[in-house]
């Protein structure tokens, strides 16, 4: 038997009036969705434990099987682990995205977060931009690090587990109340804005009609993580399929195989196609277990506040991956079990992570049920199947 996830990160949304009162995945053509969870259990999970924070982090920690409250230390040093630092006990590890801030005559404080992903930046041009901060900025006690497309590293030694808010979550608003407390950060942040507005990369993206990279943004602290083999957890040997860095940290802690695929991104112009192959191949060429299978696109679709590309993100998940990995796997006589679910909701209406309980469907190639539902939001909740600890889900995967 062989097992999957796909993992269609903030996938889950509210109603919405522009689609007739229904979720971007109940509105969105997905055929091979339709068809497998009928033949599926279909239910909801609670990925979030109560009282922590709806993050990617917490919500991927609890699918694959690793409860938060236990092993959660921040997101930043799971990436960290990713782009290969190797931290002190000592240090501290704090995202560092570059974001699109207002530009205006306004001090620093008094402007606007345009954009937490800087229009999903590509990485080439980010990497150029954190170096021209790094050579301005860094110092013995402050090092950055690139990582992808706007999501970078900044490592604190013998720093401190400062309070700090995700851009995503204040988009829109003035930044001054939710600037770092900590003087050198905030100093930090308001200096890279002189360091980035005009830099010829913003010049030439503002002459290409997309948003300026013009600011660093600090959040997400954390001290160095400590998880558990996922192969000495589940007797499974596990592999990573993803295009950013806290999902491959994730799997370097867990001592998963990270899988790199050409075209990867993180943007709703990923490879779906190599991904799915590269599953496909994993779990019947090298003798792999299980494979998670990670797809950034709606999550980010829902921070941009865009119904017709989380929809589209939803379309491609369906099409692109789901389609391909379960007609391959038919195609081999291979047996296998496919869970399908959000890591949390990232609803259109406020552009940020929920913690809502999120719809999963189980299609086992060994036991076909004969239902009428189709996996959403909705006939999830009306199907009566609850799972309340979204750290055993994995063990429900793996229970045959």
């Amino acid at each position: 038997m062989k097992y999957v996830i796909v993992l269609g990160d903030g996938m889950a949304d509210e109603p919405l009036e522009e689609l007739g009162g229904k979720t971007p995945l109940e509105y969105a053509n997905t055929p091979k969705l339709d068809e497998l969870s009928k033949k599926s259990e279909v239910g909801l999970v609670s990925t979030i434990p109560s009282g922590m924070s709806p993050g990617s982090d917490t919500a991927n920690l609890s699918v694959l099987g690793y409860f938060p409250r236990k092993y959660y230390t921040g997101r930043s040093p799971l990436e960290a682990l990713s782009i290969g630092v190797d931290m002190k006990d000592t240090d501290i590890a704090v995202r560092c995205n570059i974001v699109t801030v207002s530009e205006d005559d306004k001090p620093y404080e008094e402007k606007t977060i345009i954009d937490h992903s800087s229009g999903e930046i590509t990485t080439e041009e980010a990497a150029v931009l954190l170096d021209a901060v790094k050579k301005e900025l860094a110092n013995d006690v402050f090092s950055y690090y690139v990582g992808t497309s706007y999501r970078h590293l900044l490592i604190w030694d013998k720093g401190e587990v400062a309070e700090l808010t995700p851009p995503h979550d204040i988009l829109g608003k003035v930044i001054g109340e939710y600037l770092p407390k900590e003087a050198a950060l905030k100093d930090m942040m308001k200096r890279s804005y002189d360091i980035l507005n005009h830099h010829p990369i913003n010049e030439d993206r503002r002459k290409r009609g997309l948003n300026p990279a013009n600011s660093i943004w600090f959040w997400g602290a954390g001290t160095r993580p400590a998880l558990s083999s996922f192969e000495e957890k589940n007797k499974k040997r596990g592999a990573m399929i993803s295009a950013v860095d806290l999902l491959k940290g994730i799997a370097v802690g867990a001592g998963m195989l990270n899988i790199e695929v050409e075209g990867a991104d993180g943007t709703l112009e990923t490879n779906y196609e190599g991904k799915a192959q590269a599953a496909v191949d994993v779990l019947t060429k090298q003798d792999y277990d299980f494979v998670y299978i990670h797809v950034e696109a709606p999550d980010e679709m829902g921070h941009q506040g865009s119904v017709e590309k989380k929809v589209k993100a939803i379309e491609y998940l369906d099409q692109r991956v789901i389609k391909i990995v379960s007609e391959k796997l038919d195609e081999l006589k291979v047996d296998y079990r496919m869970m399908v679910l959000p890591d949390h909701p990232t609803p259109i209406c406020v552009r940020t992570h929920t913690s809502d309980p999120v719809p999963y469907m189980l299609y086992d190639s060994t036991d076909i049920q004969d239902h009428t539902w189709n996996y959403n939001e909705k006939e999830a909740k009306e199907g009566k199947n609850f799972i309340a600890e979204g750290h055993t889900l994995v063990d429900y995967l793996f229970s045959k």
